[in-house]
């Protein structure tokens, strides 16, 4: 059985998952692939300890300080999946990493010579724990922010949130419609 609860947060709405002891969900309202793994039936329960230890860890992080280590997170996917989220959570608060470095970690993790970027940013866009599993910090090699099933906008503040180095980093064409240009992402 799962177990959701809503919080709020200053970028909006989250729905949060849990089996009653770790975390397997987290999505921001209305985002890309919302509430996907969510399983049926589940039940509404906002007491459950780890909701408890969630909010206090979001109310921390959106305060702007290091809320250190994660509540306990416990997504379902493919072994690759699971491989990639796993290195996902081991990039720090506050920095970026791309699309290829995080594949040359998990192919490390896995034994094998390379894992394709694509590969890669196709098991990051399926994360299903936003923020705890931070997605929002895998940027393209060439500074583009691309990627963010929360949308651009969100990955924006959580980067500027976490004080990241913005320096180079850019919001693509594609990913901001109706635009002249590709903007800094300052």
């Amino acid at each position: 059985m799962q177990y959701t609860t809503r919080i709020d947060t200053p970028l909006g709405d989250v729905l949060a998952a849990s089996d009653g002891s770790a975390i397997t969900g987290l999505w921001f309202e209305g985002q890309r692939r919302f509430a996907r793994t969510l399983e049926e039936p589940h039940e509404t329960r906002d007491d459950l300890p780890a909701f408890a230890e969630l909010r206090a860890w979001l109310r921390t992080y959106f305060e702007g300080a290091d809320p250190g280590p994660v509540p306990r997170c416990a997504p379902k996917g493919t072994a690759f999946q699971l491989a990639v989220w796993g290195q996902l959570a081991k990039v720090p608060y506050g920095t970026t990493t791309t699309y290829g470095e995080l594949g040359s970690r998990v192919a490390r993790e896995l034994g094998k010579d390379t894992w394709s970027a694509r590969a890669v940013g196709g098991a990051v866009g399926r994360n299903p724990i936003s923020i705890l599993l931070p997605c929002h910090r895998v940027v393209g090699s060439d500074g583009s922010l691309t990627g963010y099933a929360g949308g651009i906008e969100r990955k924006v503040a959580l980067l500027r949130l976490e004080g990241a180095d913005m320096d180079g980093l850019r919001v693509p064409k594609e990913e901001a419609p109706g635009m002249p240009e590709a903007r800094q992402a300052r």
